[in-house]
C-alpha cells in the first residue's frame, strides 16, 4: 500500500467481554485469547496491519490489570516498541481514542481498531483503508461499515446516504447511526439494503478528531487534555492522571461525536469477512464448520448433533441429540446455552458477580508479570497452587496475615528468602514459610522454575498480600 502519511494503529483492549463467559473473564478477557487461530485477538489486530506502508508501532490502551499480558503478547509478535496507555478507569471509546490523539501528532491519520474483530478476507480490508485514508485526508471522520449477512441483534447499523465518489465508489455519507436494534429492526435494516453494520473502526486524522470532540463534548477534550499533560511513564507504561481521567462522561465515540458531526463518511467492508466476536454465536458464524456444522474444539465426542459450537478444555465432553447449541467446559465452569441466547450471558454473568463469585474475575489458571499459578485443590482451611516462574524472574517481597505457605520444588532452582534467612532450593526439596514472615520467591536459573505451594490458614483470599518491594511497580 502506498501512502505518504504517517498512520498510527490505535487498539482498543479494554473490553470486558462478559457474553464469552466462562473463556473471557476480567483477569483475562478475550481480546488476550485465542478464539481466531494460534494467535490471540490482540496479536492478531497487530499482525494484519503489517502490509500498511508508513505505519507508526501501535498505541494499545488497555486496563492497568492486563498491562503485562498485553505487553508480553505483543513483545511474542515482534512489538517491543508499542506505547501503551493505562486506563485508570473504564470510560468507554470516546474518551479513549481522544486520549491516543492527544499523545500523537496533529497530522497523524489515526485508524483505531478494537482488539476483538476477525477478518478472514484481508485485501478487502486494506482496500477500504486506502479510501479511509483519501476520506480522511479530506478531513472527514471515517467509519468503517460491514455488508450485512444477516439481521444481528448484536450489532449497531448505519444508514448510508449519498456517495462520496471523489473519494471511492464504496464511501458514502452517512443518513443516521441505529444502536443494537431487536430482531424486527434488523431484519428492516437488512431488507433495505441500505445499512451496514457497524464495525467500531474509525480513520481520521487526530487534528480532525480533536476539533470536532470539542465541538461536539467540550467536557470529555478538556478532562482528557488534563490527564494526558499530568500523565506519568511507568516504565513501558504511560499512566493517565486518573482524577481528572474519572471526570469524562462515559460514552461511546458513535454518541460522543459521530453522530454529531456533519464531517462522518462510512467505507464499506463489503467482502472482508468481517465479525466482531462479541458473541459465542459470532465465533461460531467466524469458523470452518464439519459436515454437521458443527465447530468442534479440544476433547469432545458429538452424536447427533448439529448447527452447534463446542468447546472443551480439560476432560472429554460428550453431546448428545442437540442442535443450535453452546456448550463451553473450562476447569472450573461449563456454559451450556441455546445459540439464540448468546446475547443474555452477560446476565449469567452479572448475577455471578452479585454473589461473589470468583469465577467471573479469574481462571484456574491465573497469570502474573513473573510467571503463573494454577489453583489445583482447595479446601475450607487450605489451598494448593501449582507455580511457574520465569527465569530471572521474582514474586514480591511481601507477608500474609492469615496463611503459611509450604514450598515444594518440583522443577529447576528456586531462590527462596524468609526473614532473615535466604537459600536456594532443588528439584524435590521443599520449606515452610509461616504467616507474619516477610517472604520472596524468585527464580536464578535459565529454565523455568516449578513448585507446588500448600496454604494453610483461617483465610486464604489473593488480597492477604502485604508487599514491600515488587519489581513489577505493583501496590
Amino acid at each position: 500500500m502506498n501512502n505518504t502519511k504517517m498512520v498510527l494503529p490505535v487498539i482498543l483492549c479494554g473490553g470486558s467481554g462478559t457474553r464469552l463467559w466462562p473463556l473471557s473473564r476480567k483477569a483475562y478477557p478475550k481480546q488476550l485469547l485465542s478464539l481466531s487461530g494460534e494467535r490471540t485477538l490482540l496479536q492478531d489486530t497487530v499482525l494484519r496491519l503489517s502490509d500498511i506502508e508508513n505505519v507508526l508501532p501501535p498505541l494499545v490502551i488497555c486496563n492497568e490489570i492486563h498491562r503485562f499480558i498485553v505487553a508480553e503478547q505483543l513483545l511474542e509478535i515482534g512489538h517491543q516498541n508499542a506505547m501503551i496507555v493505562l486506563e485508570p478507569y473504564a470510560k468507554n471509546t470516546a474518551p479513549a481514542v481522544a486520549i491516543a490523539a492527544l499523545l500523537t501528532d496533529p497530522d497523524t491519520t489515526l485508524l483505531v481498531l478494537p482488539a476483538d474483530h476477525h477478518i478472514n478476507n484481508t485485501d478487502d480490508f486494506y482496500r477500504a483503508i486506502i479510501d479511509a485514508q483519501k476520506a480522511s485526508d479530506a478531513g472527514y471522520l471515517v467509519t468503517f461499515g460491514a455488508e450485512p449477512e444477516s439481521p444481528e441483534t448484536g450489532y449497531g447499523y448505519i444508514k448510508k446516504s449519498k456517495p462520496l465518489l471523489t473519494i471511492g465508489a464504496k464511501c458514502f455519507s452517512v443518513a443516521e447511526f441505529v444502536e443494537k436494534p431487536n430482531l424486527e429492526k434488523a431484519m428492516q435494516c437488512v431488507a433495505s439494503k441500505e445499512y451496514y453494520w457497524n464495525s467500531g473502526m474509525f480513520m481520521f486524522r487526530a487534528k480532525d478528531y480533536l476539533a470536532e470532540l470539542k465541538t461536539c463534548s467540550p467536557q470529555i477534550f478538556l478532562f482528557c487534555e488534563q490527564a494526558v499533560v499530568e500523565a506519568k511513564k511507568d516504565t513501558d507504561f504511560i499512566r493517565l492522571n486518573a482524577e481528572a481521567f474519572n471526570q469524562c462522561e462515559n460514552i461511546s465515540i458513535d454518541y460522543a461525536v459521530m453522530e454529531k458531526s456533519k464531517k462522518v463518511a462510512v467505507i464499506c467492508l463489503q467482502d472482508s469477512g468481517w465479525f466482531d466476536l462479541g458473541s459465542w454465536a459470532t465465533v461460531f458464524d467466524s469458523k470452518v464448520k464439519d459436515q454437521n456444522n458443527n465447530v468442534i474444539n479440544g476433547d469432545v465426542y458429538a452424536q447427533d448433533v448439529t448447527n452447534s459450537y463446542l468447546h472443551a478444555e480439560n476432560r472429554l465432553l460428550a453431546v448428545v441429540g442437540v442442535s443450535d447449541h453452546i456448550v463451553v467446559e473450562t476447569a472450573d465452569a461449563v456454559l451450556v446455552a441455546h445459540k439464540s441466547a448468546s446475547q443474555d450471558i452477560k446476565k449469567i454473568v452479572s448475577n455471578l458477580e452479585t454473589h461473589k463469585r470468583a469465577e467471573t474475575e479469574f481462571h484456574r489458571l491465573v497469570h502474573r508479570p513473573w510467571g503463573s499459578y494454577e489453583v489445583i485443590d482447595e479446601a475450607k482451611n487450605s489451598k494448593a497452587k501449582r507455580i511457574i516462574v520465569k527465569p530471572g524472574a521474582s514474586l514480591s517481597l511481601q507477608m500474609h496475615n492469615h496463611r503459611s505457605e509450604h514450598w515444594i520444588v518440583i522443577e529447576g532452582t528456586a531462590g527462596v528468602t524468609c526473614g532473615e534467612n535466604q537459600f536456594l532450593l532443588e528439584a524435590n526439596q521443599s520449606t515452610y514459610i509461616p504467616a507474619k514472615t516477610k517472604h520472596r520467591l524468585s527464580n536464578p536459573g535459565a529454565s523455568s522454575l516449578t513448585l507446588i505451594e500448600v496454604q494453610t490458614g483461617d483465610y486464604l483470599g489473593e488480597d492477604d498480600i502485604v508487599r514491600f518491594e515488587d519489581n513489577y511497580g505493583r501496590q
